[in-house]
């Protein structure tokens, strides 16, 4: 028999018990923990015990013998059902109880204690399920880092990482587990991000670049500067995310709970009438004692946890267990554009020179001044030169205008950039728009002059993802079918993506109560999933069926909305999130359809009197275990077609 009120508890979180709790709390942990394999022992160790007084011609002593191991068990339980109603749970651990009892009552000690081994030896079991259901959720949970080496005065020290504030430094040694949010203070630095992502290669970081909490340095050491407190951190917010997720109950789950409780008066129902209309008593008890609600109780939450569990491990994070079933159920998927279908980060996309100019020289010196300027597009394009192993120098008499450029001097050399109209002003000679022919649209023309001279232009452009057309080829493979592109960025930018793409309808311009008008008329037709990774989509995250937010880069503000957080800034997890969402129910209710008609044809068997308790006994645990491999299946990758 299977214990379905210890599923759900088990995953509680609580907050720290007072001194006057502890003492029950450890005792309620030694129980867990120990007293069901202990009953698991008793009861075999009792069937054991009395078979071989049987064997001996001992028949009295080998019932008393099976008597007690059934008693034992039964008195466990029915301490477990009290504390369960005292805590308004109904445990279907009822029909265990009633057909222990039944069998101890009817003289039949053997079933008893049958029935009393497959009851705990089941809970072991369950204990197995939910660990495997669990694993990559709770492999993240253990990956916390507690302390830091901080640098204080004129050494380093190690600290708890509660008292780590933003602008600290902190050096990261090779193989710890980086513990805050941090920008990096070092040219480059390989992280081994797979705890996160599931990528199983590191990832290089150069300077300035943030990296998250809960990877590890897998290259020399290197220093970080904080930029969150610890509670704020990356993986602090994962953390609290996936222990939300594992106290969440699914409404197939609750809809089970429904739906246990009438096989349970199904169950009694068949055993009393088998009994009146025969006579004979052991028809009830096989029926009791061959009842088994598994499919229903713990084969859906087994399922669907680890369909859960399995997303975690390539860095999809799913909230809750409705939030899988309406992934499950998704058929139109709304994008922003910036950050989702592109980078988010506007890339060099072609550098344009006067006739004679050396292009990565011209890129080093406009690289190198920009390094002064806090602009978007001056950080954009010194990240661009470092990833091309550009050699940087210090600029000097440095002047910046905001929104329009800036000038200074880069090794000797008088150097200006910015827009075209502010550097053609600055050089005698030389026109930036002799070079501007042909700009892709939504690009910007960084222009540089250098000596009084025009030199060339760059141009940057917010790019749309390599992979953009096979993420999308795959959702619709997981069976998404229709797609809409909703973005604040200027409609003609907006449209130009969305026919490179081949999505179904683009829009663009919106504000952010335009893109929650979108997703309100498309629920209207089929169940809809919105992407987006700003603040401006979260009130659009939280309109629809089930909000997706690119939580990598995201705002908070996307990641508490939405059902579901992206660990890794790639969409292509998510396809294979929601083919996994799919399978898990399909794993769900095909382990409830297939376990319950298995139960209740044994049912019938065992009221016809085909089926004696002690071989009911035995099917009841086979039925048992069967439903709940099955419903581990969620934990295997679905193939591929």
């Amino acid at each position: 028999m299977c214990a379905p009120a210890s599923f759900s508890s088990s995953a509680a979180v609580c907050p720290a018990p007072k001194s006057g709790e502890e003492d029950v709390s450890a005792l309620s942990r030694f129980f867990d923990n120990n007293g069901r394999s202990l009953l698991a022992i008793l009861a075999l160790l009792t069937l054991a015990g009395g078979a071989l007084a049987h064997w001996s011609d001992l028949s009295s002593l080998a019932g008393q013998i099976w008597f007690a191991g059934g008693a034992v068990v039964l008195g466990a339980l029915l301490v477990e059902i009290v504390h369960s109603l005292l805590q308004r749970q109904f445990g279907l651990d009822i029909v265990a109880a009633l057909s222990m009892s039944a069998a101890l009552a009817f003289d039949e000690p053997l079933a008893a204690n049958i029935v009393a081994l497959m009851y705990a030896g089941g809970q072991q079991l369950e204990n197995f399920a939910e660990g495997r259901a669990r694993r990559e959720m709770t492999a993240l949970l253990g990956r916390v880092a507690r302390t830091a080496m901080c640098y204080c005065g004129n050494g380093l020290e190690e600290v708890p990482i509660e008292r780590l504030a933003p602008g600290d430094r902190i050096l990261v040694r090779r193989g710890e587990v980086i513990p805050v949010d941090g920008v990096l203070v070092a040219p480059a630095a390989d992280i081994d991000m797979s705890a996160l992502t599931g990528e199983s290669m590191p990832v290089r970081f150069f300077e300035g670049d943030q990296v998250p909490s809960g990877c590890v340095g897998c290259g020399t050491a290197f220093d970080l500067i904080t930029v969150l407190p610890a509670a704020e951190s990356t993986y602090a917010g994962i953390v609290r995310l996936v222990k939300s997720a594992q106290e969440s109950k699914a409404p197939m789950v609750r809809l089970a709970d429904r739906y246990a409780l009438l096989f349970l008066i199904a169950t009694v129902v068949i055993a009393g009438a088998a009994w009146w209309l025969t006579g004979d008593r052991l028809r009830a008890l096989s029926v009791l004692v061959v009842a088994t609600p598994c499919p229903l109780i713990l084969a859906v939450p087994v399922a669907i946890i680890s369909g859960m569990s399995r997303a975690a491990s390539i860095g999809v994070l799913i909230k809750s267990g409705g939030a899988l079933e309406t992934l499950a159920r998704a058929k139109t998927a709304i994008l922003d554009k910036t950050g989702t279908m592109t980078t988010g980060r506007a890339g060099v996309v072609d550098v344009r020179t006067m006739s004679g100019v050396d292009a990565n020289e011209m890129f080093r010196f406009a690289a190198s001044l920009d390094q002064a300027s806090n602009h978007a597009s001056a950080e954009n394009l010194v990240a661009a030169a470092k990833k091309r192993g550009l050699a940087l120098s210090n600029p000097a008499n440095v002047t910046e205008t905001p929104g329009s450029g800036v000038e200074g001097t880069v090794e000797g050399h008088r150097v200006v950039v910015g827009g075209s109209n502010f550097v053609k002003e600055h050089c005698r000679s030389g026109d930036p728009y002799d070079l501007g022919d042909s700009v892709p649209p939504g690009s910007a023309v960084v222009a540089v002059g250098i000596d009084g001279v025009v030199a060339g232009i760059i141009l940057l452009s917010d790019q749309v993802r390599s992979d953009a057309s096979e993420t999308i080829a795959a959702f619709r493979e997981a069976g998404v079918s229709r797609f809409v592109l909703a973005s604040g960025d200027r409609a003609d930018v907006v449209r130009a993506v969305g026919t490179k793409l081949g999505i179904d309808s683009a829009h663009g311009d919106l504000a952010p109560a335009d893109k929650v008008e979108i997703v309100l008329r498309e629920r209207e037709h089929a169940p809809v999933m919105m992407i987006g990774d700003g603040v401006n989509d979260a009130p659009a995250l939280a309109a629809a069926d089930v909000g997706v937010a690119m939580g990598a880069r995201g705002a908070a503000a996307s990641s508490e909305a939405a059902d579901v957080v992206l660990l890794v800034d790639d969409l292509a997890p998510l396809a294979i999130a929601v083919s996994l969402a799919r399978r898990a129910r399909m794993i769900a209710l095909q382990s409830v359809a297939v376990g319950i008609g298995l139960s209740f044809t044994a049912m019938g068997f065992a009221a016809l009197g085909y089926l004696p308790p002690v071989e009911g006994a035995i099917l009841q645990e086979v039925i048992d275990v069967a439903v709940i491999l099955n419903a581990l299946r969620a934990l295997v990758p679905p193939r591929k077609t």
